[in-house]
C-alpha cells in the first residue's frame, strides 16, 4: 500500500525541465522548458526544478504599449526639467533680492528706456502733426484757388506737396505702433517683476518650495491681457 501513495505523488509532481511559468488572460497555467507561446503577453517567472522563482520576466511590448511608454518617459523627463529649472530660478530669484522694494527699483530700472522712447515719440509725432497742417494748408490754397502763381483759378497741389503729406502720416502711424510695442513692454514687465515678487516672498515665508514651480508664474502673468499704463 505504501508503494502506491509514492508512485501517485512522483506523478504530480512537474518534470525536472519546466523552467518557465505564466498564468495565462483565461487564468490558464503554462509550464515549459521553454517559454510557452500562451507566455507572449503576460508575465513570465523562470522558475527552479523544486518550483521556485528565479525570476520575473515581463512580457515584451506591443508597438502601442512601446508607444505609451516612450510618451510617458518624455513627460516624466520634461516634469524633471521643469521642477530643475524652476529650483534654479527659486535660488537665483533669492540670491539677487534682498527686500520687496529691490523688485520695485529693479521694475523702474528696466522701465525707464521705454518711458524715454515712448516720451521721445510723442514729441516727434507733435512735430508731425504740425507738419501736416501745415501741408494740407498749403494744399488748400491751390484747391482754393489763392496760390501766388494763378490766383483765382482752383487746381490740383503739386505732387510734390502729396508726396511730403503721404510720408508724414507714414511716419506718425510707424511712431504710433512703436508706442503700442512700447506700453506693452512695459506691462509686460510689470507683469513679471509682480509675479516674481510674490514668488519670492512666497519663498521667504516659507510657502513656496525650490522643487514646485508657482501657481501663476512670470510666464503666464506677461501673457495675460496687459493693464493701460500710465507715464
Amino acid at each position: 500500500m505504501r508503494r502506491l501513495w509514492v508512485v501517485l505523488a512522483v506523478a504530480f509532481v512537474p518534470s525536472a525541465g519546466a523552467a518557465y511559468k505564466c498564468v495565462d488572460p483565461k487564468g490558464l497555467t503554462h509550464i515549459g522548458d521553454t517559454p510557452p507561446d500562451a507566455c507572449a503577453t503576460v508575465v513570465m517567472y523562470e522558475i527552479s526544478p523544486s518550483g521556485s522563482i528565479i525570476r520575473k520576466i515581463d512580457p515584451t511590448p506591443t508597438p502601442e504599449q512601446l508607444k505609451v511608454l516612450k510618451e510617458e518617459q518624455e513627460k516624466k523627463k520634461e516634469a524633471d526639467r521643469a521642477v530643475s529649472e524652476q529650483k534654479r530660478k527659486d535660488t537665483a530669484l533669492l540670491s539677487s533680492f534682498g527686500a520687496e522694494k529691490d523688485f520695485d527699483v529693479a521694475r523702474d530700472r528696466n522701465i525707464e528706456p521705454f518711458v524715454g522712447r515712448i516720451r521721445s515719440n510723442e514729441d516727434r509725432i507733435k512735430a508731425v502733426d504740425k507738419r501736416i497742417k501745415d501741408t494740407e494748408d498749403e494744399m488748400e490754397f491751390y484747391r482754393a484757388g489763392k496760390s501766388s502763381k494763378s490766383p483765382g483759378k482752383s487746381r490740383e497741389p503739386p505732387p510734390v506737396l502729396v508726396e511730403v503729406l503721404a510720408r508724414a502720416h507714414t511716419e506718425k502711424a510707424s511712431l504710433e505702433k512703436a508706442n503700442v510695442g512700447y506700453a506693452k513692454e512695459i506691462d509686460e514687465i510689470k507683469a513679471k517683476f509682480d509675479a516674481d515678487k510674490k514668488r519670492w516672498v512666497a519663498l521667504k515665508r516659507g510657502a513656496g518650495s525650490l522643487s514646485a514651480p508657482p501657481p501663476d508664474s512670470a510666464t503666464a502673468s506677461a501673457k495675460s491681457a496687459p493693464q493701460k499704463t500710465r507715464y
